[in-house]
C-alpha cells in the first residue's frame, strides 16, 4: 500500500497554496493525497446539553474547510485520489501523528491565525523540526511554487549520512524532468599577514577542493539509482544559509537534511534550516536524518 502525501489545511491562503502544490506533487509521484484539518471543537463542546440538535459552529466550519480543500484538489487534478479528515486534536499533534503513515507532510508557511510580520507559523516550524517523515513547507513566489525554473537544489552539509536528502532531491528532479544542483558551501581561511598570501591561496584551494570532494562522495551511490538526472555540483564560497538562500531565488524546490537525535524531543533544526524556512524564495523540503 502506497503511503499518502498528507497536507495540513486550515482554510488560510497559505494552506490553499500548499494544497495546490501537493496535488501537483501527488500527480508527479503517483501517490494518493490526504487532507487533514485539526479541530478541538469536540473538547470545547463537551459541555453542551445532550438534547441540543444544533451542530456546533466550529464543527460546521471544520467540515466546510476540509470539504472545500478536497474539492479544490479534485478540480486541480481529477486523476489524483483525494481523501479528507477532520481530526479532534491540535494541528501539531495531528500532523506529527500522521507523519508515521505518510510519504511526506506538506504545510503552508502561515496559518489562519498568523500574526502580521511573522515569517513562518509555529505549526509549520514545529512539524518541520520533529516529524519522522519529510516535510515540505510551501512558500515563496508563485513562479517558484509552480515549478517555472526547472531546477531542484539540495544543500550538502557536514553530516556523513546525508543520503536521505540527496535521494529525495534526486527523485524530485527525476519526476519533474529537471536538473539537480547540489550545493556545498565552504569558507576561505582568515587573512593573515601580507607575506602569508601564497599560503592563503594554497589553503583556499584546499578548502574548495574538499567541498568538491564532499559533493562527489554524497552522490557516489545515490546517483546510480537515478542515472537520467543531470546533476550540477557547485562548491560555493560563503556561509551556508546565505549560499542556499541565494540559490532558492531561481529554484522550484530546495532540499536539506535535518538530524533527528534519538530520545531528543526539542526542536531539532539548525541555523541553515531556520533561515530557509523563514526566508527561502521557493518551497523547502526538510528531510529527517538519524544522527
Amino acid at each position: 500500500m502506497e503511503l499518502p502525501l498528507v497536507v495540513g489545511v486550515d482554510g488560510s491562503d497559505s494552506s490553499l497554496q500548499a494544497v495546490d502544490w501537493a496535488v501537483d506533487e501527488a500527480a508527479r509521484l503517483g501517490l494518493p493525497l490526504r487532507l487533514v484539518y485539526a479541530s478541538l471543537w469536540e473538547r470545547y463542546e463537551a459541555g453542551r446539553p445532550s438534547f441540543s440538535t444544533d451542530r456546533p459552529a466550529e464543527e460546521v466550519m471544520a467540515q466546510h474547510i476540509a470539504a472545500s480543500a478536497a474539492e479544490r484538489a479534485r478540480l486541480r487534478n481529477p486523476e489524483v485520489k483525494v481523501s479528507s479528515d477532520v481530526l479532534p486534536d491540535d494541528a501539531v499533534s495531528t500532523l506529527l501523528h500522521a507523519a508515521h503513515e505518510s510519504f511526506a507532510l506538506v504545510t503552508g508557511s502561515r496559518g489562519r491565525g498568523g500574526v502580521a510580520g511573522i515569517l513562518l507559523g509555529s505549526v509549520s516550524l514545529t512539524v518541520a523540526a520533529r516529524a519522522v517523515c519529510p516535510v515540505v513547507v510551501v512558500r515563496g513566489e508563485e513562479r517558484n511554487r509552480q515549478g517555472s525554473f526547472g531546477r531542484v537544489v539540495v544543500g550538502v552539509g557536514d553530516s556523513t549520512d546525508g543520503s536521505a536528502a540527496v535521494r529525495f532531491a534526486l527523485r524530485e528532479a527525476e519526476v519533474r524532468g529537471c536538473a539537480l544542483t547540489a550545493v556545498r558551501a565552504w569558507r576561505r581561511p582568515a587573512h593573515g599577514h601580507l607575506e602569508d598570501q601564497p599560503l592563503i591561496v594554497v589553503a583556499t584551494g584546499v578548502h574548495e577542493e574538499r567541498a568538491s570532494d564532499r559533493l562527489t562522495d554524497a552522490f557516489r551511490e545515490a546517483v546510480q539509482e537515478h542515472p537520467g538526472v543531470e546533476v550540477h555540483r557547485r562548491p560555493v564560497e560563503g556561509l551556508a544559509h546565505h549560499v542556499l538562500l541565494e540559490a532558492s531565488a531561481d529554484a522550484d524546490l530546495i532540499v536539506i537534511g535535518a538530524l533527528r537525535r534519538h530520545g531528543h524531543f526539542g526542536l531539532q533544526l539548525g541555523r541553515v534550516a531556520h533561515a530557509l524556512l523563514h526566508h527561502s524564495q521557493c518551497p523547502v523540503a526538510i528531510i529527517p536524518q538519524r544522527a
